[in-house]
């Protein structure tokens, strides 16, 4: 008799994995003593694994007041028999996985806007570990992040990894960099749209659009302004500071070199406090009338100062 290769192992694997979950997917609900008695012969071990798998990546969900019944989650998306085998007996080697449902070919046929979270996690993971795809790994991430997916943006390395190891450090890096990225053309696009600054609705719109990173990520105030033309049109967006906030640090002549090279007719402030509270402090107060005054002796004028928090922001103009 020939030696049992790993190639046969799997395929015995398959086999016995494959028919409880075609049995499970064509059910909407079902339960785990239904399972484990319409397939008797098989170890109920195995049964239970297979559907704490499913639970733990967001496929299904356990009735609230049943520990034995579930239910698939439609938020999840159409869930493949084929393709979670292949992710769960090849890892990272997914070669049994039809073409068409792999991401990189879905994204190259139907557009990136046609993936799951999931999926372009995957396609940014770009390979897995034993065990573990980096389909699998997206997945994982997803579930958890499903709420609060701005969040994603300040996971640390050891946060992602402990949810996926397949989130090594160039993973890490990848997803990082995609979100940046596309923060960063967000930012450019709401620039584009908004041009013209004509109230402080109009101005705090833009800036928590523009400078959304400040509200969400940013660990330390940051001073930026905004320029503009005679006709209130954004010129351009500087960073001057980053730290705390203080009338001895926030030099008129930082501020207004860049104003005149952009030969602005007028700037607005732009600060955040890392708190969430954007509650303007005294030394909001004391910095806007220093530059105020600055701006009054060069012809420059300083519109407005918006205050960034974590999910608002304030005029000091209005308080």
């Amino acid at each position: 008799m020939p030696p049992t290769t790993e190639k046969s192992i799997v395929a015995q694997r398959y086999r016995r994995y494959r028919p409880i979950i075609d049995f499970i997917s064509m059910r909407a609900r079902f339960s785990l003593s239904e399972i484990k008695q319409h397939f008797s012969d098989e170890n109920p071990a195995l049964i239970t694994r297979s559907v704490n798998e499913l639970i733990e990546q967001g496929w299904l969900i356990q009735e609230a007041d049943s520990a034995d019944d579930f239910f698939w989650n439609s938020s999840r998306g159409s869930f493949s028999a084929t393709r979670w085998l292949d992710e769960k007996l090849f890892g990272s080697q997914i070669k049994t996985t039809p073409r068409d449902e792999r991401p990189r070919e879905r994204l190259l046929r139907q557009g990136a806007e046609q993936l799951r979270t999931s999926e372009l996690l995957a396609i940014l993971i770009r390979s897995g570990r034993p065990g573990e795809s980096a389909v699998m790994a997206g997945q994982k991430i997803a579930t958890q992040f499903q709420n609060r997916m701005e969040d994603l943006a300040t996971a640390g390395r050891g946060e992602l990894k402990s949810i996926s190891a397949a989130v090594a450090d160039a993973a890490y890096c990848q997803i990082m960099a995609g979100i940046e990225l596309g923060r960063r053309i967000s930012a450019l696009t709401e620039q584009t749209v908004i041009r013209r600054i004509s109230s402080t609705t109009a101005a705090i719109d833009f800036c928590q659009k523009h400078f959304a990173r400040l509200a969400t990520d940013a660990r330390q105030e940051e001073f930026h302004i905004i320029t503009l033309d005679t006709k209130n049109q954004i010129i351009d967006t500087h960073q001057i500071t980053i730290g705390t906030l203080d009338a001895s640090l926030v030099h008129p002549r930082e501020v207004f070199r860049a104003a005149i090279k952009d030969a602005a007719a007028s700037i607005i402030l732009v600060h955040n406090h890392p708190s969430g509270d954007p509650t303007p402090s005294p030394q909001d107060h004391a910095v806007t009338r220093r530059l105020e005054t600055a701006g009054q002796t060069l012809g420059i004028e300083v519109l407005d100062h918006i205050v960034l928090g974590k999910s608002n922001a304030v005029s000091i103009r209005d308080t």
